[in-house]
C-alpha cells in the first residue's frame, strides 16, 4: 500500500509539473508581448515596461520558466514601480500588478469561501444522491423508486442558477428565513456559518444530488444482478448482509471515482455559485480575472483545481482497495 501511495504520489507531482509549464507557455511564451496583452488597449509604452519589469517579464524566457517554478518552493521577489520590491512567500503564485499584491494572498481569501460551500454542498448531495438512489433501487417500482426518479429528472433538468433564484426569493426575500448569503468563519461563529450558507449548499447540491441518485440507483440494480449476489441469497445471508456488505461496496465504487473528480473540480472554484450569491471565492475571482485580463490569477486558478483533480484521483485511488476486497493495490 506505502509504495502504491509513494508510486502514484510521484504521478501526481509529474502530472501537476506538466501542467504548470503548459499553462506557463500559453500565457507567457505563445502571445508575443503578454504584458501588452495583460494591459488592454488602453495602455502607453511606459505601463507596458512596468508590467514587464513587475511580473519578470523582461528577462529571457527560460529564466521567466525557471523563476516561476522556483517561487513555487523557496518564494521570490517583485519589483514595483516607485516602491521596494514585494516578497512572495512559498509557494508563489506569481504577483498581480492588478491589485498589487502576490496572488497567494488573493487565494488565502478565496479558498476558504470555496471550501466551505463544497464541502457543505458535497455532504448534502453525496448523502441524499446515493441514499436515494441505493433505497430506490432495492424499491424498485415502488411509489419510492418513482418519486426518486422523478426528482433525478428534475434535478438534471433544472439550471443551477435558476434553483438558486428561487431559493433566494423564497427563503430570503420571501419569507425572511435566512439572511443573504456571506462567508463567515467556522471557527468564529459554527451556527452563523451554517446559516449563511445553508443557501449555496443545496444550490450546489441539488443538481450533483440529481445525478447521483440516478447513477446509484443504476449501479446498484447492475450489481443486484451479479452472480455472487444471487450466490449470496442462495446460501442464505440476510438481505442486511447482502446489500450492504455486498450489493453497496462493489456499487459504490464508482461513484467514489466520480465523486473525487467533482469535489476535487469545484475545490477549483464553484463559479455560478460563487457568483449567483456573491461570495468571494475561487471561482468569483477568477471570473473577474478574465475581463480584466490578470493572467497571474488566471493561471493560479487553473493549479489550484489542477492540483485538487489530481490529489482527489489519489485519494480514490486508495480508497479503492478500502472499499472493494476485489482491488489489489500492487
Amino acid at each position: 500500500m506505502l509504495r502504491f501511495i509513494l508510486k502514484r504520489s510521484l504521478i501526481a507531482i509529474l502530472t501537476l509539473w506538466a501542467i504548470s509549464s503548459v499553462t506557463f507557455f500559453v500565457f507567457f511564451a505563445l502571445p508575443a508581448n503578454p504584458a501588452e496583452t495583460m494591459c488592454g488597449k488602453n495602455c502607453d509604452v511606459r505601463t507596458i515596461a512596468a508590467i514587464q519589469k513587475n511580473l519578470g517579464m523582461d528577462k529571457p524566457l527560460p529564466k521567466q520558466y525557471l523563476d516561476y517554478h522556483a517561487g513555487l518552493f523557496v518564494g521570490r521577489d517583485f519589483e514595483r514601480q516607485g516602491r521596494e520590491a514585494q516578497h512572495c512567500p512559498a509557494p508563489c503564485l506569481a504577483y498581480s500588478f492588478r491589485t498589487n499584491e502576490p496572488v497567494t494572498s488573493i487565494i488565502g481569501r478565496a479558498w476558504p469561501v470555496t471550501a466551505s460551500i463544497v464541502v457543505g454542498g458535497a455532504v448534502i448531495w453525496l448523502t441524499v444522491g446515493i441514499s436515494l438512489g441505493m433505497f430506490s433501487a432495492l424499491r424498485r417500482g415502488t411509489v419510492f423508486d418513482k418519486t426518486a426518479i422523478a426528482f433525478s429528472l428534475v434535478g438534471a433538468s433544472m439550471p443551477i442558477y435558476v434553483f438558486a433564484i428561487l431559493l433566494l426569493a423564497t427563503f430570503v426575500f420571501g419569507l425572511h428565513l435566512l439572511p443573504y448569503p456571506h462567508f463567515v468563519g467556522l471557527l468564529e461563529d459554527p451556527v452563523g456559518w451554517v446559516k449563511a450558507l445553508i443557501l449555496p449548499w443545496f444550490a450546489l447540491a441539488f443538481i450533483f444530488a440529481a445525478q447521483y441518485a440516478r447513477l446509484s440507483r443504476s449501479q446498484m440494480l447492475e450489481t443486484l444482478s451479479e452472480d455472487y449476489i444471487r450466490t449470496a441469497r442462495a446460501i442464505g445471508l440476510s438481505k442486511r448482509t447482502v446489500h450492504l456488505k455486498h450489493a453497496f461496496r462493489a456499487a459504490i465504487t464508482p461513484i467514489v471515482t466520480i465523486a473525487g473528480i467533482d469535489i476535487g473540480g469545484a475545490l477549483g472554484g464553484a463559479v455560478i455559485t460563487e457568483t449567483i450569491f456573491g461570495l468571494q471565492g475561487m471561482g468569483w475571482y477568477a471570473v473577474r480575472a478574465i475581463p480584466n485580463l490578470n493572467f497571474p490569477v488566471i493561471m493560479a486558478t487553473v493549479l489550484v483545481a489542477a492540483f485538487f483533480l489530481v490529489a482527489a484521483n489519489v485519494i480514490v485511488d486508495c480508497l479503492y482497495a478500502v472499499i472493494d476486497p476485489r482491488v489489489k493495490l500492487n
